[in-house]
């Protein structure tokens, strides 16, 4: 079962990625409500993905993203990045500081776990998930 880390300001947000989820995919979802939050979580478990909103008070999601990146222990977690900003410059933000997918809002459920389904397949050369 695949354990992943939502964050997300937005409870109804994180109640609807929670919800295609858990349902499409069996994961075993933790919410955060903001940056903060997130850190907090993080070194509390191995999550095989991370769902991150950008626009969020405090630390947002392209802040949170840097954190994991210098991170040696979550360097390597997958993380797809959503948000209301669908411009071809905050895609290539997110992408930038290291998204491994990003995802405009409003999305379908059926997008939502494509993407993370193709995030916990592993690439080729490496160890399975």
């Amino acid at each position: 079962m695949a354990a992943v880390l939502i964050v997300d300001d937005s409870s109804a947000m994180r109640a609807f990625v929670r919800a295609a989820l858990e349902e499409d995919l069996a994961a075993e979802v933790t919410e955060a409500a903001s940056g903060f939050e997130a850190l907090r979580e993080l070194p509390r478990r191995a999550y095989d993905v991370v769902v991150a909103d950008i626009n969020m008070p405090d630390i947002n999601g392209l802040e949170l993203i840097q954190f994991m990146r210098a991170s040696e222990h979550h360097r390597a977690t997958p993380v797809l990045l959503i948000s209301t900003e669908s411009s071809k410059r905050d895609r290539a933000r997110g992408l930038q500081v290291g998204a491994d997918a990003f995802l405009s809002k409003p999305f379908e459920a059926d997008a939502l776990t494509s993407l993370v389904r193709d995030l916990l397949s592993p690439k080729e050369g490496e160890a399975p998930r």
